[in-house]
């Protein structure tokens, strides 16, 4: 009789998961991941998917990029800049010897060794076979271990009551998140919000792609220019490159 209710409910939750949302109490809908792509054109290993940022091209005070992930992601901020959640945001470094100073976008660097996910006692900190660091929450209990242990400070926590968000992109208060490298766009061929914002303004400072294939516009100008990673040191290959630094 077990095996039976447990068939019904697999059968279940794999139709809802087509449709995008289960409901599991009056009132209460469980948002699943959309199937944006054919069984044959599944996630795989083959494909790293990446981003560099070219910092020379990336102008002081330019803020398209953050704008763009804020409005994509409906991050709307509550007077307390401290706590508010940023996907991105634009740092400043300085060169203490010469004065020198670069502006650029500092996110989640999406790395495959990724300390967030080494730290997560439940699995909600995950990393996808093509390179995405993601964060599950309907099993983050907001422990906030993944932000102690991320490098780049790129997490937030969720304090408030969320209201107004996309379907695309749920958030939920009392737990962490970060940039997703605008996933659900990627699984629809599409390209993250903040690339793309770059590349309509004419500022080209952002080239996304697949770091594994060689013919990408990605490999291309990391081959030809170079790619280098935040913190090096820590030998976490990250999925994030810069240029001009």
């Amino acid at each position: 009789m077990s095996e039976q209710v447990n068939d019904s409910r697999r059968n279940f939750l794999a139709k809802a998961a087509v449709a995008g949302t289960v409901t599991i109490a009056p009132g209460v809908l469980l948002h699943t991941a959309a199937i944006a792509k054919p069984d044959d054109e599944a996630v795989t290993n083959a494909t790293r998917w990446g981003m560099l940022i070219d910092t020379d091209k990336c102008a002081k005070g330019c803020t398209d990029c953050v704008d763009a992930c804020n409005e994509e992601h409906a991050l709307t901020g509550f007077d307390r800049p401290e706590t508010d959640a940023q996907y991105i945001r634009k740092v400043t470094l300085k060169e203490k010897s010469t004065g020198h100073e670069l502006s650029l976008p500092l996110m989640c660097q999406h790395c495959e060794t990724a300390p967030c996910v080494d730290v997560c006692p439940t699995g909600a900190s995950f990393k996808r076979v093509d390179g995405i660091v993601l964060v599950d929450k309907h099993i983050c209990i907001g422990c906030r271990y993944c932000m102690m242990a991320c490098p780049y400070k790129a997490r937030s926590f969720i304090h408030e009551v969320i209201e107004n968000q996309t379907l695309a992109a749920p958030r939920g208060k009392g737990t962490v998140e970060s940039c997703t490298m605008c996933v659900h766009r990627v699984d629809k061929d599409g390209i993250p919000a903040c690339v793309e914002a770059c590349t309509e303004e004419e500022h080209d400072a952002m080239i996304f792609g697949d770091i594994n294939d060689p013919q990408s516009n990605i490999s291309k100008s990391m081959k030809k220019h170079g790619g280098k990673q935040i913190r090096a040191d820590l030998r976490l290959n990250t999925g994030v490159r810069y240029q001009g630094l």
